[in-house]
C-alpha cells in the first residue's frame, strides 16, 4: 500500500493496542538504478536483525515467534523493489502483515512493541499533501483521491454517482440539444445535492483541500445545491468537462494550473502567519523548542523543510543533536525526530505544512505559530 490508502480508520486501527510484539521494520530505499541495487541486501540484514531480535527476547513464545516470521517472509515476497519509493514500511503481527512504500526517506530499524510504528507514514502523506478532486457532469460524478504525483479514483463514500434515468418524455426529446435544460431539469438539482451531501460526508471523515472540475453550468448546479450551513470551499477549479471517468493522467495534466496555484497560496498564507506569529511573540524556532510546544500542546501551526532529517537524544524535556551514527539501540536516540514531531503536531491538533528546502534557514528548518 501506498500512503494515499493511509484513512484516519486504518490508521487508529494500526494504532491499537496489540498482542506483544508487533513487528515494524523500516528502510529508506531509492527509485531508480544503480541505488536501488543495495535495497535487496538491506531488506535481507533487516529481515535478519528481526529474526535475531525476535529469537533473543524471552518474552515471546515459540509459536508468536513462528507466526510473527511467517508474516514477515509473506511480506517480504511481496516486496517489488523495481517499484520503490524512497521508504518502506513493513508491519507484522502473528496473523496478519501489511507493506507500505513511502515517498519520503525513513529510518532503517526493527522494532519489537506492543502496537506498530506509525509516526513514518502519517509524516509521509502528510508531505504528499493530499487532496480531493470531485469531478460533475449532469448525470455523474466521480471522486478522485490526489496526492503529489498521482490521482486516483475513490470508491468509497458512495462514489461514483449516476443520476437516475427518467422515464422517456417526447417533450424532452423535441428539446434535445439544449444544454441549458438539462442543468434547470429539477432531476439533475436533486442529483446534485445529493452529490453535495455525499461529498459533504467524505470532506467530514477526512478533511482535504477540494478541487472541483467538470463543466460551467455543472459546477454552478454543484455549488447552488450546497447547503448555507455546510458551503462547499473548494481550493480550485477547472472548467473542463469529459473526465468523470478520467483518465487519471489527463486528469491530473488538467488539475496541474489548479494544484501549483493552490500551493502558491498555500505557500504565501504559512508564510503571512509565521510572520504575525513572530510580531506578536507566538512563535518558536528550531527542533528543540518546537518540540517542547508540540508537547505542550502549544502549537497551532508547524511548518517544516521538506527533506529536513536529524538524529537527536532525547534528554529530559529537550533533544541534543547527535550524530547519524549513533548507537540507534539506545532507545533514547531517535533517528526519526521529524517524522515524530509532525506525527506529535498532527495527533495534538495542530496544522502541519512543508515547504521547499532552505526555506526556514533562518529559523533552524523548523518554526511553529503557538496557540499562547
Amino acid at each position: 500500500m501506498d500512503t494515499d490508502a493511509l484513512t484516519p480508520e486504518l490508521l487508529r486501527k494500526l494504532r491499537e493496542p496489540k498482542a506483544y510484539p508487533a513487528v515494524s521494520l523500516t528502510m529508506p530505499t531509492h527509485r531508480r538504478e544503480p541505488d536501488n541495487e543495495q535495497d535487496s541486501v538491506r531488506l535481507r540484514n533487516l529481515m535478519a536483525e528481526a529474526g535475531r531480535r525476535l529469537d533473543a527476547d524471552e518474552a515471546v513464545g515459540r509459536q508468536a515467534r513462528g507466526g510473527i516470521k511467517a508474516q514477515l517472509e509473506q511480506a517480504v515476497a511481496g516486496v517489488d523493489l523495481r517499484r520503490s519509493l524512497d521508504g518502506l514500511a513493513i508491519f507484522a503481527g502473528t496473523d496478519d502483515h501489511q507493506l507500505w512504500t513511502l515517498p519520503r526517506s525513513v529510518p532503517e530499524r526493527v522494532v519489537l512493541s506492543d502496537s506498530y510504528l506509525t509516526r513514518n507514514l502519517v509524516s509521509a502523506k502528510a508531505q504528499a499533501r493530499p487532496y480531493w478532486v470531485l469531478v460533475v457532469a449532469a448525470d455523474r460524478a466521480t471522486l478522485w483521491s490526489g496526492s503529489e504525483t498521482s490521482v486516483r479514483q475513490y470508491t468509497g463514500g458512495g462514489f461514483p454517482k449516476t443520476r437516475p434515468q427518467e422515464p422517456p418524455n417526447p417533450q424532452r426529446e423535441e428539446r434535445q440539444g439544449d444544454v441549458a435544460s438539462t442543468f434547470t431539469d429539477e432531476t439533475t438539482r436533486q442529483f446534485m445535492r445529493d452529490v453535495d451531501t455525499a461529498i459533504a460526508a467524505v470532506l467530514a471523515a477526512e478533511p482535504r483541500p477540494l478541487f472541483l472540475v467538470g463543466l460551467a453550468p455543472a459546477l454552478a448546479l454543484l455549488e447552488e445545491a450546497s447547503t448555507a450551513a455546510r458551503p462547499l470551499s473548494p481550493a480550485g477549479r477547472v472548467v473542463k468537462g469529459g473526465l468523470t471517468d478520467g483518465p487519471a493522467p489527463e486528469l491530473l495534466k488538467e488539475l496541474r494550473p489548479a494544484l501549483e496555484e493552490h500551493r502558491r497560496a498555500e505557500a504565501a498564507r504559512v508564510e503571512r502567519r509565521l510572520d504575525a506569529a513572530i510580531g506578536r511573540h507566538a512563535f518558536a524556532a528550531g527542533l528543540d523548542e518546537v518540540w517542547q510546544s508540540v508537547r505542550q500542546g502549544r502549537a497551532g501551526l508547524v511548518v517544516v523543510e521538506e527533506n529536513y532529517h536529524r538524529t537527536v537524544r532525547v534528554d529530559g524535556e529537550h533533544l541534543r543533536p547527535v550524530d547519524e551514527s549513533a548507537a540507534v539501540s539506545d532507545p533514547a536516540v531517535r533517528e526519526d525526530i521529524v517524522d515524530e514531531l509532525v506525527e506529535a503536531a498532527l495527533d495534538g491538533g495542530a496544522e502541519v505544512a512543508f515547504v521547499p528546502d532552505d526555506a526556514l534557514t533562518s529559523h533552524d528548518r523548523v518554526a511553529a505559530e503557538l496557540r499562547y
